[in-house]
């Protein structure tokens, strides 16, 4: 009998499934169907998990990775913007978040409100060198702990203030989570800490609270946030390739683009940025999706410049209004999902700009090196002819002010192999997922 790996990931439009010989890696089955976020996620779930799961298998673990109810809302405080703020937003991008809100400086009461307003599930509190400044940190905390606030904090700053911080906030009826300084030394990012503590807090209060199923068997499958699941299956193909890499996920209600680039040495000298080089990244585009955020992508190619075609806005509007939508023809989409990997990876590449619009972009990346590029998402899955348009927006984009992969190969994660890889590896079955990256054209 076949022993089976269910894997699992409940996004804001379908739930989809992959079931996994836990031996060997390979793909046993795929299901897809829309995500029963209006009743209760468990039943889509369970339909899409038994479909993909051959008879006569034995399931032997079930892993869910999810971003239904709009995944984890992250929230940012730091020192200053382009130091320790910086580092802490791209450990956050890192564990799967959308960051909803950056806050550097000096701060007033006025902050905290904007801040509480933009609803964020957790807090990632930064500040301070090791052994450094402890002042912003201390003030931050203290402010935060008078505010009010019960939002779930993960702190990540100076390591002389992290005792005194941890137990004021903790005074303050606020569920803490101390780890190591993201930003140890100047040039020194240290994201992993960070990154494993947000998922424990997003699978400990997020989705709980997000009450998407009355099962605890929901909350008990979960393993990840979806672009963390994705971002270290990424990893692992990067590691088992070899290659320079950048995928592009295509979603209804985000576009996500991930890079794993060698490091140059460089910018690893003494020029390199303060807050350190992050050779694996992640950015996500929360106006860029192509059924919730669909809108946003023709006004960001108006704003790009990108020529459209006149009928592009009213398809953008009929996909916004009905999330569920899909076409007859799976090419009614790739003019939309064409301008949301181009926009989105133009943006990847050119950088981030932290604290503000008026701040300038840091931290661009030159993609010419890279010979793979990944294509994710359902838009792209059900398109034959996806990878063709992928490369024409990505590929051929020399307009944009970034160096595009000169000459990559374009392939579509056909059979949704990026995310299970993810889950697999990051829960005891790192052969498996292994194996199942092995089994395909990558």
């Amino acid at each position: 009998m076949i022993a089976a790996v269910v894997c699992v990931d409940v996004g804001s439009t379908y739930t989809k499934a992959a079931a996994v010989d836990a031996d060997t890696g390979a793909l046993l089955g795929t299901a897809s169907r829309p995500t029963t976020i209006g009743t209760d996620v468990m039943e889509g779930l369970r339909a899409a998990a038994d479909e993909a799961t051959p008879k006569g298998a034995k399931v032997v673990d079930t892993l869910v990775c999810s971003s239904a109810g709009g995944g984890l809302r992250l929230a940012v405080i730091g020192n200053e913007p382009l130091v320790t703020a910086r580092a802490a937003y791209r450990a956050g991008l890192s564990a799967g978040a959308r960051i909803m809100d950056v806050r550097a400086g000096a701060l007033t009461a006025g902050d905290f409100v904007e801040l509480a307003g933009s609803r964020p599930d957790v807090i990632l509190l930064a500040g301070g060198t090791d052994g450094g400044d402890e002042t912003a940190l201390r003030a931050h905390a203290a402010a935060l702990a008078e505010s009010g606030s019960r939002t779930p904090v993960v702190l990540a700053g100076n390591a002389d203030a992290a005792d005194d911080v941890a137990a004021l906030l903790t005074g303050a009826g606020i569920d803490t989570t101390r780890v190591a300084n993201v930003l140890p030394r100047i040039g020194v990012l240290n994201p992993v800490p960070a990154r494993t503590a947000l998922r424990e807090v997003f699978l400990r209060h997020v989705i709980a609270g997000k009450h998407l199923s009355a099962s605890a068997d929901f909350t008990r499958m979960v393993k990840a946030a979806t672009p963390d699941a994705v971002l270290t299956g990424v990893e692992l193909l990067a590691e088992a390739t070899g290659a320079d890499l950048l995928a592009v996920d295509v979603g209804g209600a985000t576009t996500d683009v991930y890079s794993v680039l060698t490091p140059d040495a460089e910018r690893e000298g003494p020029r390199a940025e303060v807050a350190g080089t992050a050779w694996r990244s992640r950015t996500v585009e929360g106006d860029l999706g192509v059924r919730h955020t669909a809108v946003g992508i023709t006004e960001a190619a108006d704003e790009e410049d990108l020529a459209t075609s006149w009928g592009l806005p009213e398809a953008a509007r009929l996909r916004a209004a009905n999330p569920g939508f899909k076409p007859s023809d799976p090419a009614d989409d790739a003019e939309l999902s064409a301008l949301a990997a181009r926009i989105a990876v133009r943006r990847h590449a050119r950088g981030e700009r932290i604290g503000g619009p008026t701040e300038p972009l840091r931290g661009g990346k030159d993609l010419a090196a890279v010979s793979l590029v990944v294509g994710s998402g359902g838009v792209l899955r059900r398109d034959p002819e996806a990878a063709v348009w992928l490369r024409e927006a990505v590929g051929a984009d020399t307009s944009g002010g970034v160096r595009p992969p000169k000459d990559a190969r374009f392939v579509i994660d056909a059979d949704y192999r990026l995310a299970p890889a993810g889950l697999l590896a990051a829960n005891g079955h790192r052969g498996a997922a292994i194996g199942l990256l092995e089994s395909t054209s990558f």
